[in-house]
């Protein structure tokens, strides 16, 4: 899956209470004061079957209005290249304003769909006043009110249309690692140790996705394709906004790898925007390798990696159960264990554990520790499978399935690791009547 929608609009308009309610969570700050989404806020949304990226750009604040404008615009330059449809957002309640007009201006010019949306039109007199927006000049235009949610279904419904339908991976394909994390980090260096050494790249293609090189590498007879999302390119007119440029490229490369490879710099430690990545990446079910760049920086003494090992942990929790290598790009430190661990991921995410294992491991543990009763009935689960699909997924088929809390499926996902090897790689449990 890798269609990205991104919410455009002056500040102020309600794009962050729209956002969430994509989203369905709080994740965007809300407030009545215009310009609070400084951070980019982007996630998952999922609609009748479907799922896209959602980034919400976000109206920038500054001192003078020049600036602030001149912001705006870099980031609306942004979205209308990287991403693959536009909501732009203005209020019924300011009616049509400058910057709304320059924007339009920009929009019309864009080959990408873009859906009009009038927010806060919550009555009918708003509806009415509404209609002026059809002077802006855009085909698809849509009434709605992200604070109750009116109207977002239809918009949601036109969307989804546009989105393919999601292959599945044929077998025999090459294993896809994307180097992601942020600017700076060691990205380039760590493409340029990996293939600058060994000199055994098969070829150099163009990405297909937006511009992120791909590399098929040859590395002690194992072939796999690297995505760097480092070759973020400079385009001549547009002067970016290179954190926001990144964020979406970083997207694009997840959507497409088998397994993330998230870069850290060991002075700085992982950001928000790290979290962000990471937790996106485990939403979408992809393998996960941390690796720690720039170690070679850091002074050492006894216990420096375990205890730096172990903050990270804590950060990453819930899903912790991944590897965390100490590199070092530049002196090529550990670098290729790196790579044998993104391969060592990528094949616990791809393994089948025959059934009768399963049932014969889970049934003990679930002996050992039983189940909570609920409302007096004694909850049993009879026999678990795993599900064929990408990400490692398990049915485990029980007499109240909907009574099963967090804790005892905890319990269970915890089991699961400790018997088989998924280090690195997200687990999904669902819970059936049997």
């Amino acid at each position: 899956m890798s269609y990205t929608v991104a919410i455009t609009g002056r500040p102020n308009v309600g794009k962050s209470t729209f956002f969430n309610r994509m989203l369905e969570q709080r994740k965007s700050i809300v407030d009545d004061f215009s310009g609070v989404t400084r951070d980019r806020q982007y996630g998952v949304a999922e609609w009748n079957g479907k799922a896209f990226n959602v980034i919400d750009t976000g109206g920038f604040v500054a001192d003078s209005n020049d600036i602030f404008e001149r912001e705006i615009r870099k980031q609306v330059y942004t979205a209308i290249e990287e991403s693959n449809a536009i909501i732009f957002m203005v209020d019924v309640t300011t009616g049509i304003t400058n910057l709304d007009q320059d924007m339009a201006e920009l929009l019309r010019r864009s080959p990408k769909p873009v859906y009009l949306v009038v927010n806060k039109v919550d009555n009918h007199q708003r509806q009415m006043e509404a209609a002026e927006f059809y002077s802006l000049g855009f085909e698809k235009i849509f009434f709605l009110s992200s604070i109750s949610g009116t109207g977002t279904g239809e918009l949601l419904d036109e969307i989804c249309k546009k989105i393919p339908e999601e292959k599945i991976e044929e077998p025999g394909t090459l294993p896809k690692f994307a180097i992601i994390g942020q600017p700076n980090v060691g990205k380039s260096s760590l493409l340029n140790a990996l293939t600058g050494q060994e000199r055994t790249i098969v070829s150099e293609i163009a990405g297909t996705t937006r511009d992120a090189v791909h590399t098929t590498y040859n590395l002690f007879n194992k072939e796999f394709i690297l995505i760097d999302t480092a070759g973020i390119r400079r385009k001549k007119k547009v002067s970016e906004d290179l954190e926001f440029y990144s964020v979406i490229r970083a997207i694009s490369a997840v959507d497409e790898a088998d397994v993330c490879i998230l870069l850290l710099d060991a002075e700085k430690g992982i950001t928000a925007q790290d979290l962000n990545i990471f937790s996106l990446a485990a939403k979408k079910g992809k393998g996960i390798v941390v690796l720690v760049n720039k170690w070679d920086l850091i002074e050492k003494e006894t216990n420096t990696a375990r205890d730096y090992e172990k903050v990270l942990k804590q950060k990453l929790a819930p899903f912790n159960d991944v590897p965390i290598i100490f590199i070092s790009a530049t002196e090529k430190v550990r670098i290729f264990q790196a790579m044998e661990t993104a391969l060592k991921v990528y094949e616990n995410r791809q393994q089948k554990i025959p059934t009768s294992k399963l049932n014969e491991v889970m049934q003990k543990a679930m002996e050992s520790y039983h189940a909570p009763v609920v409302r007096g009935h004694a909850v049993k689960i009879k026999f678990v499978t795993q599900l064929p699909t990408a990400v490692p997924s398990f049915a485990f088929f029980c007499n109240y399935p909907l009574d099963i809390k967090t804790p005892y499926k905890n319990y269970l996902e915890n089991q699961l690791r400790e018997n088989f090897d998924l280090k690195g790689v997200p687990v999904r449990i669902f819970f059936r009547k049997k």
